[in-house]
């Protein structure tokens, strides 16, 4: 009979899966990631992962929301300590190097992320959309300025200057010195 984890083991096999998962969907997307491979990074057998997690699916949502929250609170948190347009602009770099970092969060159009949506229970998805929802107020709701443009124009005008970074490689400067030079330029025409 196998002896159950204590609440310390279970925390740190929790961290390590969450670690190891975000690793794996980096390098090789969802589709890729076999439960197998997780459960033998993170030492633990098959049967164990699923007291963690329901499945694969279900451990990747969790590193999407988490990713997404973290990016979330970090970049509000820079705006509230910088209250003009600068902190504005620190946040969106902030935000550009946190995807950077993280390719599944721009690798959405691909049909790698699009089964992996369509394996997701409605609770999993709606915590996905409510972190979506998050992430697209996080610049047009901000409480110390004022948009000079629609809210959904500037909302479009940051989502394609984040996107941009799916043609990192394609550019023939480095992609973070690109993305700082429009950022910096850009948000003048957004906030009064």
């Amino acid at each position: 009979m196998a002896r159950g984890f204590t609440e310390r083991e279970r925390e740190n096999i929790k961290r390590n899966l969450l670690k190891v998962g975000k690793e794996s969907w980096t390098r090789y997307g969802c589709k890729k990631t076999s439960v197998d491979e997780l459960c033998r990074q993170a030492g633990i057998s098959k049967g164990a992962f699923y007291l963690f997690f329901e499945s694969k699916e279900a451990l990747f949502c969790e590193i999407l929301c988490s990713v997404q929250n973290h990016i979330c609170e970090e970049a509000s948190k820079i705006m509230k300590e910088q209250r003009d347009k600068c902190g504005v602009v620190k946040a969106l770099k902030f935000v550009y190097r946190e995807y950077d970092k993280n390719n599944f969060l721009y690798h959405v159009d691909n049909t790698d992320f699009t089964v992996f949506m369509n394996k997701l229970s409605e609770e999993q998805a709606g915590r996905i959309e409510e972190a979506n929802r998050r992430s697209r107020e996080l610049f047009i709701s901000h409480p110390y300025m004022k948009l000079k443009v629609d809210a959904d124009l500037a909302l479009a005008v940051i989502y394609s200057l984040i996107m941009n970074i799916k043609n990192k490689e394609l550019l023939p400067c480095n992609h973070m010195e690109t993305f700082e030079f429009m950022a910096e330029r850009l948000i003048d025409s957004l906030y009064e």
